[in-house]
């Protein structure tokens, strides 16, 4: 007698999904059940590559190309969903990127980038989610909830970052537009979370464990001494998906070994 899993019979489009943090969340969405939009911007190989292990563990998709700064490569992704699935019920708004830069330094292009990508992207995403789960309203064979958003915050939506102010303007940015359009929809039974992943082991920081010395260095910031995985991070968005979390709505769920416990006062400062 087989199991019922969390996510049978939802479809999920996951942007930036081709590596790191976005293809461990297209990998565990798709092993709780739910079929899985690849999306990707510029790298075709490693999205198909991911939704080959998808396929290959038993589970379905495919793979397309949006910019998803760009509101008509938003548009065509979601008609493409709709075009195979005729809907969509989770979104995670993953895509994002980092141009850092000393702040006196830095150029209106590094940004705009980072903005457009991480929260403009965001936006326009969780938009056209919004309007299907409206159109659709709840079918309670999948889910106690109409349709349900992560968005991939970080710590730094709390964490100031020198260096980084681009990036962590954007993330506080998703959290209070992720706030906002909870409380709007939530009435609707729309649900709209963010995780706020802490030092994961993906491409864009691997110069931050690539190394023993660096590895080593960065655990001073993390109280639970280990760097955290995908997998951590997959887990959590399958949680915040099902009807597992159907009264959560409208928070932040840091995914972060214990990084906002100012760990620089673990020995008595």
């Amino acid at each position: 007698m087989s199991t019922k899993k969390k996510l049978s019979g939802q479809v999920a489009i996951v942007t930036g999904a081709s590596s790191g943090i976005g293809a461990g969340v297209a990998k565990a969405l798709a092993q709780a059940g739910a079929a899985v939009v690849v999306n990707y911007s510029s790298s075709p190989d490693k999205a198909e590559a991911v939704l080959t292990d998808i396929k290959s563990n038993g589970g379905e998709g495919f793979t397309i190309r949006a910019d998803v700064s760009k509101e008509q490569d938003v548009l065509n992704m979601f008609a493409e969903t709709f075009k195979r699935y005729k809907t969509v019920d989770i979104l995670i708004n993953n895509a994002g990127l980092q141009k850092d830069s000393k702040f006196h330094e830095m150029t209106l292009e590094e940004w705009n980038r980072v903005m457009d990508i991480n929260l403009t992207g965001q936006f326009l995403c969780a938009r056209e989610a919004i309007k299907e789960f409206l159109r659709r309203g709840i079918d309670e064979t999948k889910s106690l909830s109409a349709g349900k958003i992560i968005c991939m915050s970080s710590v730094h939506e709390v964490i100031p970052w020198a260096g980084h102010a681009n990036y962590s303007a954007s993330k506080g940015g998703v959290m209070m537009l992720m706030k906002s359009i909870a409380q709007e929809y939530a009435p609707q039974k729309i649900r709209v979370n963010s995780i706020g992943p802490g030092a994961i082991r993906t491409p864009i920081n691997h110069a931050a464990w690539q190394t023993p010395a660096a590895y080593n260095n960065l655990l001073k910031l993390i109280p639970s001494k280990r760097i955290g995985e995908v997998e951590d991070i997959g887990r959590a968005a399958v949680w915040l998906a099902s009807d597992d979390s159907e009264y959560v709505n409208g928070i932040t769920l840091f995914v972060d070994g214990g990084m906002l416990l100012y760990p620089g006062f673990e020995d008595n400062g």
